[in-house]
């Protein structure tokens, strides 16, 4: 993040709010919002709309935080010498992104799965890697690229496989308006590119745990 950012916490109720924004950033956005508000024909200085560019300003800086951070430095921090050689699969990760186009939200699941090569990460890093590039302005095509070579890149693994699932709200609220429709991508390297390999990783991310 950034060095200026103030550290603020807020606790309400037993839960603990931390927010994280630069004061510069968010008054130089906020104006442009007001301006905007104006140019949709709203009135930026009545009660309900008098914090929004403030609070729009805030909320965009937190859905693109992703810029300020090193997603191989994480997987660098928590990378382990280990001689397991199977599949490690983490699927049912949580997305939540902008759309480059639009500013609207797409959000779904990204199922992940690597095969070590003398190294293993810590799990929870495999999630940090998906939110640090969702939490740009994206599409789902370059999010799914830039998970899969960052593992590749810094795990180096025997392989790498990914797969997003998402709901478009741009497709959703707007353009065709097809709120049921679902976008699916997908990459991998290495011994992913094997149809076998490939399908036993397919297999197990639609696989229940019940």
């Amino acid at each position: 993040m950034d060095n200026d950012f103030p550290l603020r916490e807020e606790e309400i109720d037993g839960y603990v709010k931390i927010d994280r924004y630069n004061p510069e950033k968010v008054n130089r956005i906020a104006t442009h919002y007001t301006d905007i508000l104006e140019a949709l024909g709203e009135d930026p200085t009545r009660n309900g709309l008098l914090k929004t560019p403030e609070r729009v300003a805030k909320a965009l800086q937190f859905l693109t935080h992703g810029y300020d951070l090193d997603a191989a430095k994480i997987l660098k921090g928590a990378m382990f010498e280990e001689e397991y050689s199977q599949m490690v699969v983490v699927k049912d990760i949580e997305v939540f992104s902008l759309c480059e186009h639009h500013l609207l939200p797409f959000f779904g699941k990204a199922h992940i799965a690597y095969i070590p090569n003398g190294h293993i990460v810590g799990l929870s890093k495999i999630p940090r890697v998906v939110d640090i590039f969702a939490r740009r302005l994206q599409v789902q095509e370059r999010l799914t690229n830039e998970i899969r070579d960052c593992i590749q890149d810094t795990l180096k693994p025997i392989g790498v496989a990914v797969v997003i699932e998402c709901k478009h709200l741009c497709m959703a609220m707007r353009g065709v308006q097809k709120q049921n429709s679902v976008t699916t991508t997908s990459a991998f390297t290495g011994e992913f590119a094997r149809e076998r390999t490939r399908n036993e990783f397919l297999r197990l991310i639609t696989a229940s745990l019940d």
